[in-house]
């Protein structure tokens, strides 16, 4: 990603799988997109404001601007984050910026 892209969607989202198939939903005030990965590959769904798909394993990261909205996760069975232990973990970074990692 571009330090230009950085300066247009400056915050970060990173949501992490725990092994368990679960849902989730993202929606933020102005813009957001998927970083790093092929939303059609991930069964992930970006529009110009939200995004939403499911995850087991693994991190997906969207970049945004604007504030957070909403973040709701469900395990497999529907149950939100504060009473199943299995949902995801979320983090939120606010002007966070992508590292070069030298590759």
């Amino acid at each position: 990603m571009s330090p230009e892209a950085d300066e247009e969607l400056p915050h970060l989202v990173t949501i992490v799988g725990r092994g368990v198939p679960s849902n989730y939903e993202i929606s933020v005030g102005c813009d957001i997109e998927l970083v790093d990965a092929a939303p059609l590959e991930e069964a992930t769904v970006v529009t110009d404001h939200a995004a939403e798909g499911a995850i087991e394993t693994g991190v997906m990261r969207f970049r945004f601007s604007g504030e957070l909205a909403n973040v709701h996760v469900v395990d497999w069975n529907g149950v939100p984050a504060a009473e199943s232990p299995s949902t995801p973990d979320v983090h939120i970074d606010y002007g966070a910026t992508t590292r070069n990692n030298g590759s």
